[in-house]
């Protein structure tokens, strides 16, 4: 049985923004009456049926930080921010949860950098927090046993955000990330310190440090000797637009391709395009079938401009 929760005067004002945002009822609930003592993402999740909102807590160790949280994330999507999307199959259904599930999060991971700060600035995050968070951290993953495993990604995912969620404290809770994660940790401070050569503080910027960091987690597998995951083409990204852009020709800001890879909705091969900016799928659409003609289909959508071929596809961009 669900219960409404009672939070804080911070959180009670972030709902309050969130509902105005929102075409509908936004409502926090409580579904479970756990309290584990440690904090993690998948203590909170977001439901809509219709014009109701639900932001659901099976945990109740802090319902305040872990409902602010939530509704951050919400918020950013309301108001403009972009996001990840998956309308492509590799064909093996276990792979693609594999990619969608570790693109998301390190997509949440950059969106991290906002949503922290603004639980900070709140005070929604003191040291207790801080321990329950680590603690969940050790929740999910197990200490290293001397080298590259098939728990390192998720190592990886998890230890990097840690630090963006710890930032100038993580030092504090270093000795326990070098005792048991020191791999981890090491390649996820390099991550992390790539992150912030560029804040993380627009929707363009959140966008480019999405990117840079797909292709930087590649880079660290295949250092490790693991496969490359290739979200730069698994994943599609919000594309962000200045004005001008969307007045060009489709070839000015695409590279557009007939891809192996098919459409996850209707099975056919799928027509993905990568901004040549950053060479990152940012457009995924079908198309005719065949690669005489889909060579000339392509030179057809070139010649159309960027705000024409997304309006025509009610393919959602952001304008910078």
């Amino acid at each position: 049985m669900a219960n409404d929760v009672k939070l804080n005067p911070a959180v009670q004002d972030l709902l309050n923004t969130v509902s105005r945002f929102f075409d509908g009822d936004v409502q926090v609930q409580i579904i479970g009456d756990l309290k584990s003592g440690y904090l993690r993402h998948d203590q909170v999740q977001t439901m809509q049926d219709g014009q109701h909102l639900f932001v659901q807590l099976s945990d109740v160790t802090d319902p305040n930080f872990l409902a602010s949280h939530e509704l951050l994330h919400v918020l950013m999507t309301l108001r403009g921010f972009p996001q990840v999307y998956f309308p492509l199959t590799t064909g093996d259904e276990q792979l693609d949860e594999q990619l969608r599930y570790i693109g998301t999060d390190l997509f949440d991971t950059v969106s991290h950098f906002v949503v922290y700060a603004e639980q900070r600035k709140h005070d929604l995050i003191d040291e207790t927090v801080e321990e329950e968070v680590v603690k969940g951290v050790r929740q999910t993953i197990t200490p290293e046993q001397g080298q590259v495993d098939a728990e390192m990604i998720t190592r990886l995912v998890t230890v990097l955000d840690a630090f963006v969620f710890l930032g100038d404290h993580f030092d504090n809770y270093r000795y326990l990330f070098d005792h048991d994660f020191p791999i981890a940790t090491k390649a996820a401070e390099q991550l992390y310190q790539l992150l912030m050569k560029k804040p993380t503080d627009s929707p363009f910027a959140l966008r480019r440090n999405v990117v840079k960091l797909f292709r930087a987690f590649d880079q660290q597998l295949q250092d490790w000797d693991l496969p490359a995951l290739h979200l730069n083409d698994f994943a599609m990204l919000t594309s962000v637009f200045s004005k001008r852009q969307l007045g060009l020709q489709v070839k000015q800001v695409f590279k557009l391709y007939y891809s192996e890879l098919r459409n996850r909705e209707t099975g056919k091969r799928a027509y993905v395009g990568f901004t040549i900016s950053d060479d990152q799928n940012s457009l995924v659409m079908d198309g005719p079938v065949g690669e005489k003609v889909s060579a000339d289909h392509i030179q057809s959508l070139y010649q159309k401009t960027v705000q024409e071929l997304f309006d025509e596809l009610h393919i959602p961009y952001l304008e910078r």
